[in-house]
């Protein structure tokens, strides 16, 4: 069953019922705000201070950064992670293949909201595919008559029971930066979270696990060789308005994404795909 639906304030979103799962997506972002599997702990973390209002960012869930990732790279008074977070998409098909599986395709149109951020003719889509698994597919044609460069992420929170007992696999030997303080290191065996975290892994090439004392969570990227590792820890949670304060404990992100080293640059009628399969 899929059906449109809206807080109090008018803040629509798509709610998602089959046999194998539920999920919400605001149309804001195509943000996908929650997933749970049927028996099970729900898989995403969203703050209980978050916003979902018009124009703000939420805090947890599936954010989409695109067309940069990060700050921009020469407007530092652009938006944070780009744009597509915050503007209105479009469902443009769903299909419910079966009792256990739904597809929902969202696409961000060009506007002229957008057009001072980002000149390019382009044409984005998102595809959802949720069952017992969940799959997103951001895809990305160039539609210009000339080529652009984008850096991208599915900024995924997951939800822990606590995040001293969470175990991160499939890194070992992987180099990352470091962007606390932009070391460039290399890692060695398995990642424990015990501060802040913030590191963009390169050259990956594995599926990622999150091994955490109620599941094992496994990540399977495609269109991606880099992974972002994130926890704001004790004193940058106490200054996010958006985050719980003791948000730290049951949240990491660990996000499929083109970032850094790995962007991608796309000729007149190119297409790219970024996508995460999490099982």
């Amino acid at each position: 069953m899929i059906e449109f639906k809206s807080f109090p304030n008018g803040f629509t979103y798509l709610s998602i019922i089959n046999k194998s799962a539920k999920a919400k997506i605001a149309l804001q972002g195509a943000h996908l705000f929650q997933y749970h599997r049927h028996g099970d702990t729900p898989l995403l973390y969203v703050s209980n201070t978050s916003h979902f209002e018009t124009g703000k960012a939420i805090r947890g869930g599936i954010p989409v950064c695109w067309p940069w990732f990060g700050q921009h790279k020469s407007e530092k008074n652009f938006p944070q992670h780009g744009f597509a977070r915050t503007m209105l998409w479009q469902c443009v098909d769903t299909n419910e293949e079966d009792d256990h599986s739904t597809e929902i395709t969202l696409r961000l149109e060009n506007s002229q909201k957008n057009k001072s951020l980002w000149p390019y003719k382009s044409d984005l889509q998102l595809k959802f595919l949720i069952n017992d698994t969940l799959s997103l597919q951001l895809t990305t044609t160039n539609q210009d008559q000339e080529s652009f460069t984008i850096s991208s992420a599915l900024h995924s929170y997951f939800s822990v029971s606590d995040i001293s007992s969470v175990i991160v696999k499939g890194l070992d030997n992987t180099p990352f930066i470091d962007t606390l303080t932009m070391d460039h290191k290399r890692q060695t065996g398995e990642i424990s979270i015990t501060q802040e975290t913030d590191r963009v892994y390169q050259e990956t090439c594995h599926p990622i696990e999150l091994h955490d004392a109620e599941r094992i969570v496994t990540i399977n990227n495609n269109g991606s060789k880099s992974v972002v590792l994130w926890n704001p820890w004790i004193e940058k949670s106490l200054t996010m308005a958006d985050l719980d304060d003791n948000g730290y404990k049951t949240m990491l992100c660990i996000e499929t994404a083109n970032a850094f080293n790995d962007e991608r640059s796309l000729v007149p009628g190119e297409t790219h795909t970024l996508g995460m399969i999490i099982s």
